[in-house]
């Protein structure tokens, strides 16, 4: 089942890629790569939306804790809810990583098969081609070098000494594209302090594994990463850019404010009466007559 799904199709897929990019393995193995990234694109923007909702969520799932504290199961219930209301799957960002796994076992797997160089490994190579692919027998033994480098042996003593150079790569991409999918603040409650450190502790461990695995395994599985690591640095970006992570939800435990509607125009106030405390003065002319007149009198 494992040959029938993964490795023969590996194998006649690295192949034909070899025919067709200049007898380049190297080169091979990095369109190689960027199919299966473009292959897996819907499950990886699947788990970077998932992971960014889960960090919006935070905080509410920690008043959540202190609420229902000495009460497991309601505090369950009540973060499924919350999923449920935000169309939160807390396992979808493991999806991506379990496509991954049978990818990379399946690579390294393809990898040295096709760079077959004794004769049983030549015919058990030969009985794996597909015969509805013409050309690709012709192909065998392909060429493993690529800079010096025998792309089917790992790093060691048989191998140039800048073959270690891959490893430093895998481990650098791998730490960029983690820290890019980071959260950019360090939260305050200790909940929220524990993921962070969680989240921090990935940056880490994460590259150092897969420089783990690139150390032991053939060179070329290098290459897949630090082109995959390249390619998952780009998908993030163009996500972020292009506003593919989702709307940014409203602050746990505060309601979006009101929008403030424009203020209609101010109308002209009408003219003040006079006070009737204070009578309107007399013009002068009528004055003058009244005095005239209480004189006559």
């Amino acid at each position: 089942m494992w040959d029938t799904l993964i490795l023969n199709p590996m194998t006649n897929l690295l192949l034909l890629l070899y025919q067709f990019f200049f007898h380049n393995f190297a080169l091979s193995v990095a369109v190689f790569t960027i199919i299966t990234r473009l292959i897996t694109l819907p499950f990886t923007m699947q788990q970077q939306r998932s992971a960014k909702a889960m960090q919006e969520l935070q905080p509410e799932l920690e008043q959540m804790k202190k609420k229902y504290v000495n009460d497991r199961e309601k505090q369950s219930q009540a973060q499924m809810e919350l999923y449920r209301k935000h169309k939160i799957s807390p396992l979808g960002g493991c999806l991506p990583m379990l496509l991954t796994l049978p990818i990379m076992f399946g690579l390294y797997q393809a990898i040295m098969t096709s760079l077959a160089a004794t004769p049983l490994q030549l015919l058990e190579l030969s009985q794996r081609l597909y015969p509805f692919l013409p050309g690709l027998n012709q192909l065998i033994p392909l060429d493993n070098k690529w800079l010096g480098i025998n792309l089917g042996q790992p790093p060691g003593a048989t191998q140039p000494w800048y073959a270690y150079g891959l490893i430093a790569l895998v481990v650098v991409t791998g730490y960029i594209q983690q820290k890019m999918m980071s959260p950019k603040t360090a939260p305050a409650s200790q909940g929220q302090n524990q993921m962070a450190g969680m989240t921090q502790s990935m940056q880490y461990t994460m590259p150092l594994m897969f420089g783990f695995f690139a150390l032991s395994f053939a060179a070329g599985l290098s290459i897949y990463f630090i082109i995959s690591n390249l390619v998952g640095m780009l998908q993030y970006w163009a996500m972020d850019k292009l506003g593919m992570m989702g709307p940014a939800k409203t602050a746990v435990g505060k309601t979006a404010e009101p929008t403030v509607a424009a203020a209609p125009p101010k109308q002209s106030s009408p003219p003040k009466p006079a006070s009737a405390s204070k009578p309107a003065a007399t013009s002068k002319p009528a004055a003058a007559k009244k005095r005239r007149v209480k004189r006559s009198a």
